[in-house]
C-alpha cells in the first residue's frame, strides 16, 4: 500500500459511500484528511474541528457554491500550508424517463455533478499551484455506457470526464505537476440508491437491498461493488505509484463498459 505520510487531502462527499471509504484508504496510510460533506452541521466555511481518531478534519461544503470552496480550500491552507490530495467524490443521481424528466431536475444534477466538478478542479488546481498534487473525480460507468432512464446523470458523468481531462492537458501543457484523473464505478452499493423509488421497490418486493443489489445484477446492470473496492483505485491514483498517470479515466466496473 502507497505511503501518504505528510499529505494534505481533501475528500468531498465523504460522509459516506466512496467518498467514506477513500477517507478510510488515505487516513491509514499517514494522511492528514480534510472531510467535507454538506451533512457536516458547521456554517459553510467557517469551522473545521478535528475529529477522533487521528488525521481527519471535519468540513462544510457545498460543493455547488464557489464561495464555499473558496472559504473551504483557504481554511486548509491557513492551518496546514499546502494540499496534496483532492478526491471530488460528491454527487446525486437521478432516475426518469428524458420525456418525464423536468428541467428543474435537470439543472439540479448538472449544478451538483458538473458545476460541482468544475468549481474542485478549479480551486484544486489553484491550491496546488506551484507545488503539485493529485486530483481524482468519481465519474461513473453511466458516463460512458449510456443508462437509459437516467439522462441527466449519464450526461453530467460524461461533461465531467471530459472536462477533467482538459484540465490535466492544461497543466501538462504548461509545466504544472497536477495530475488530474477520473475513476467511474459501475454500479456500486451506496446510500445513493435508497433515494430512488424503483430500488425502495426492488427492496420491498426482494425484502432487503442486497437481495435488491442483487436482482439488478441479474437483469444485466453488472456486478454491484463495495464502496472500498472503487476507494482503492482512487488511492492508487493520488499516489506516487501513479506519478505518469494524468487525464486518464480508470472504469471501475468489472467490465460493464465493454
Amino acid at each position: 500500500m502507497p505511503d501518504l505520510s505528510g499529505r494534505v487531502a481533501l475528500i468531498t462527499g465523504a460522509s459516506s459511500g466512496i467518498g467514506a471509504a477513500t477517507e478510510g484508504l488515505l487516513v491509514d496510510q499517514g494522511a492528514k484528511v480534510y472531510s467535507a460533506d454538506m451533512a457536516v452541521p458547521d456554517p459553510p466555511g467557517q469551522s473545521i474541528g478535528l475529529r477522533p481518531g487521528g488525521g481527519i478534519a471535519s468540513l462544510r461544503l457545498d460543493v455547488r457554491d464557489e464561495s464555499n470552496w473558496e472559504g473551504g480550500i483557504a481554511h486548509v491552507l491557513e492551518r496546514e500550508g499546502r494540499l496534496d490530495i483532492l478526491v471530488h467524490s460528491a454527487g446525486i443521481s437521478s432516475a426518469s424517463p428524458l420525456p418525464e424528466t423536468t428541467l428543474a431536475e435537470w439543472r439540479r444534477v448538472l449544478a451538483t455533478n458538473l458545476d460541482g466538478g468544475f468549481l474542485a478542479i478549479k480551486h484544486g488546481v489553484r491550491a496546488m499551484t506551484p507545488d503539485g498534487g493529485a486530483i481524482v473525480v468519481v465519474g461513473s460507468a453511466s458516463g460512458i455506457r449510456p443508462s437509459a432512464g437516467a439522462a441527466a446523470y449519464s450526461t453530467s458523468k460524461a461533461a465531467l470526464s471530459m472536462l477533467a481531462r482538459t484540465a490535466a492537458k492544461e497543466c501538462r501543457d504548461v509545466g504544472l505537476p497536477v495530475r488530474i484523473n477520473v475513476v467511474s464505478p459501475g454500479g456500486v452499493k451506496t446510500p445513493m440508491w435508497r433515494q430512488m423509488a424503483f430500488f425502495q421497490d426492488l427492496v420491498r418486493e426482494h425484502g432487503s437491498e442486497d437481495a435488491a443489489f442483487a436482482e439488478l445484477e441479474a437483469a444485466g446492470g453488472g456486478r454491484f461493488a463495495d464502496p472500498v473496492d472503487i476507494a482503492r483505485s482512487i488511492l492508487f491514483l493520488v499516489s506516487d505509484a501513479a506519478n505518469d498517470i494524468t487525464g486518464a479515466e480508470l472504469p471501475v466496473d468489472f467490465g460493464y463498459t465493454l
